[in-house]
């Protein structure tokens, strides 16, 4: 009877936690100010100046290794 009513408090208190966050979520949002925007797009100016372009899955399967380490 005791283990019943253990995993009934842990399931409610595991909701209750999930739904806080769930609702903090919802209702708290981050906007970036001005400042923060302008840093951003100075730091992809610069990543686009020097080359920087993002890798498809392709790319990543060609560059890192998928078949292991060969000691020998």
């Amino acid at each position: 009877m005791n283990t019943i009513i253990g995993i009934i408090a842990f399931v409610v208190v595991a909701l209750i936690g999930w739904a806080i966050a769930e609702l903090k979520g919802k209702t708290m949002g981050y906007n970036h100010d001005e400042l923060e925007k302008e840093v951003l797009d100075q730091q992809r100016q610069a990543l686009e100046k020097n080359g920087f372009s993002e890798l498809n899955i392709k790319d990543v399967i060609r560059t890192i290794s998928t078949k292991g380490y060969s000691a020998v």
